[in-house]
Order: structure tokens, then sequence, then C-alpha cells
């Protein structure tokens, strides 16, 4: 049996900090549509539907994080990809909800 393999829940203030400073890769995993109507600027969509561990860009020396609207979606994505042999271990704890909670910017979808 294998042993479960921790989640990295990284705070809103992390995963901001370390965007300003170019050291992650922002991977969202909410589907087009979400992603479309509100953002965290410089996330790049890879929607959980359909989802490949395998077609995630080269980041070099940066991390991958990944972010949903919650949590549980990003924690998912992290699943796949340990599962799918890839060192990624870490998400936005809360999603774009803690991220909004915490007053940081969003681009999002003016309907007006």
């Amino acid at each position: 049996m294998f042993a479960k393999i921790k989640t990295t829940d990284l705070t809103p203030q992390q995963v901001k900090a370390a965007l300003d400073a170019h050291k992650i890769l922002l991977v969202d995993v909410r589907e087009p549509a979400e992603f479309a109507a509100e953002r965290i600027h410089g996330a790049l969509n890879f929607p959980l539907s359909s989802f490949d561990p395998g077609a995630l860009p080269p980041v070099g020396d940066r991390m991958i994080v990944f972010q949903c609207g919650s949590g549980k979606r990003s924690a998912t994505a992290v699943e796949r990809s340990r599962a799918a042999g890839h060192h990624i271990d870490a998400h936005l704890a809360g999603g774009i909800m803690a991220w909004k909670a915490m007053g940081l910017p969003t681009v999002a979808f003016d309907r007006a």
C-alpha cells in the first residue's frame, strides 16, 4: 500500500509573493468559463475535466502551484500529477475565494 503524499497548502500571501518574484507557475484548474469570468493575473488554465499532467509546460527553476475556486480541485490536480510521476505538491489553499478574501487583485470580466 502506498502512503498518501501530503499536499502543500500555500496561503494567498505566499502565492502572491512567489508570483511577484517569478518563482512559480500558477495553474488554474477551473473550467474555461470560470477562468474567463475571473482569474488571478498570470495563471494558466488547465481544466481538471481534461487535465493531463504530461501537457503542463516546462517551468525551468520555477515551481508549479495549482489553484481552483476553493482548493478541492487543485488538491485533486496535485494527486493526479503525483500519480503520473510529476513532483508537484503545492496548491493555493482556499483557491481564488481565499485570494479574494485577502483583498488580492483578480482580472474579472466586466459584463457592463
